[in-house]
């Protein structure tokens, strides 16, 4: 039996996640949380093998959701299930732990399949976002060594500063103060041995 965590804040959206997971004979729903901070609340004590995450939640996103969740266990899947399909939006999920990632409109069966095939260790994606993840994978392709010892939560930073955000805008958005943003962000120059964020961006994301 797949137990399945829906976060959601649309009432609409999670009741029809919420039928079809009990239509379907080897799925049962654990419970369904309208924001992030209700799951990560209880997540160390919920049994729950597939989480289908919202990307757009008030308070915090469902990316930061996984970010924090994935590392406290590595054994739940994470799927996003959203309407945001841009490269950005895609990128970060997958580097903070999402193993899928289905746009909304998708069909109760391939959702069913989807959750099976995450469940059984596959990355189930909607093939218009497939295409995306090869292309985005391509463009923005690692060339370093260094790269791959960033921490989830330091690529999080790198990608915000990647868009342009400044530390402080960077601290809002993750809910944490400047200072920690400064030290992120030093400890991500000694990894990949550099000293400014130009030099950090150019090194990680070489331009084409």
């Amino acid at each position: 039996m797949i137990q399945i965590a829906i976060v959601e804040d649309d009432s609409e959206i999670s009741q029809a996640l919420s039928d079809l997971i009990s239509s379907e004979s080897d799925f049962t729903l654990v419970k369904i949380f309208p924001d992030a901070e209700s799951i990560i609340q209880v997540f160390m004590d919920l049994t729950v093998d597939v989480v289908l995450m919202d990307i757009g939640l008030p308070g915090q996103s469902g990316i930061q959701a996984v970010a924090k969740l994935k590392s406290r266990k590595p054994e739940v899947q994470f799927i996003m299930c959203t309407v945001f399909d841009d490269d950005e939006s895609i990128f970060q999920s997958l580097c903070m732990g999402a193993t899928g990632y289905l746009v909304k409109n998708t069909t109760s069966d391939k959702l069913s399949d989807a959750i099976r095939t995450a469940n059984n260790g596959g990355s189930p994606m909607s093939a218009s976002i497939a295409r995306k993840v090869v292309q985005s994978f391509q463009q923005r392709a690692v060339q370093s060594g260094e790269a791959a010892l960033l921490s989830p939560r330091q690529w999080e930073v790198l990608n915000l500063l990647d868009q342009g955000y400044r530390y402080k805008e960077i601290a809002e958005k993750m809910s944490l103060s400047f200072e920690t943003i400064r030290t992120y962000c030093r400890n991500i120059y000694e990894l990949l041995q550099v000293h400014s964020r130009t030099d950090a961006l150019n090194k990680v994301f070489p331009k084409k």
